[in-house]
């Protein structure tokens, strides 16, 4: 297998999520087939999340799909971090009550807007491990160290990764196709719509919570 060495730099990591987002219709042929179940059973709605910077280790990147409980899938691409530290995290999430059976009064939409890690101090950033992000978009500029692009999914190294592994019983070799890892991976002006997220430890240092009903409130 072949290796890039040194640092690759992308002004627009979405640019490295095409054959990751592209890969999903493999993954969904291999669920057809009963190859591979979904990594999550997700809401049906996604969220929004920036960060001022992401520094992780042991970076991974695949396609997979999460499906709601009705059965509908969505391709993401996953992003997986045995460590990470992260500056400045925005999530936001646009609730519509009315849609809630049962209310006998009429609601506005509602933003819940959390944000943690708002330092200069490292330690009093956000702090995760075993990171893993269910998205289908997202921008930012990256900074990638040794990175190889590429490989079969089912050989990448890292706990975060082979946590969710184990969630599905382990892969067959080919299962998911296209994946790319990092040793490093430096990201900054983030912005991303994701379906889940989920991690071993999550230390939101500085966290805050606000409800918005003025139509205001999202990250991006």
């Amino acid at each position: 297998m072949s290796k890039t060495y040194g640092k690759t730099r992308w002004k627009r990591f979405a640019l490295v999520m095409v054959p990751s987002i592209a890969a999903t219709a493999a993954v969904g042929t291999a669920m057809a087939n009963n190859a591979l179940a979904a990594s999550f059973s997700v809401s049906g709605q996604s969220f929004k999340v920036t960060t001022q910077e992401l520094h992780g280790t042991n970076f991974a990147q695949f396609g997979s799909i999460d499906a709601e409980q009705n059965g509908t899938p969505h391709p993401v691409a996953i992003s997986a971090f045995d460590s990470a530290t992260i500056k400045g995290l925005c999530q936001s999430v646009v609730t519509d009550p009315n849609v809630i059976p049962g209310l006998p009064w009429k609601l506005p939409k509602i933003t819940l807007r959390l944000e943690a890690g708002n330092s200069d101090d490292v330690a009093k950033q956000v702090q995760a491990k075993n990171l893993l992000i269910d998205l289908d978009q997202l921008n930012a500029d990256a900074t990638f160290t040794n990175i190889n692009i590429g490989q079969d999914a089912s050989t990448l190294k890292g706990t975060a990764t082979q946590g969710w592994h184990s969630k599905l019983g382990g892969l067959p070799t080919g299962a998911v196709g296209f994946a790319q890892a990092a040793d490093k991976a430096d990201l900054t002006n983030v912005q991303q719509q994701a379906w889940a997220t989920s991690a071993g430890t999550f230390t939101l240092n500085g966290l805050k919570l606000q409800l918005h009903t003025d139509g205001t409130g999202e990250c991006f």
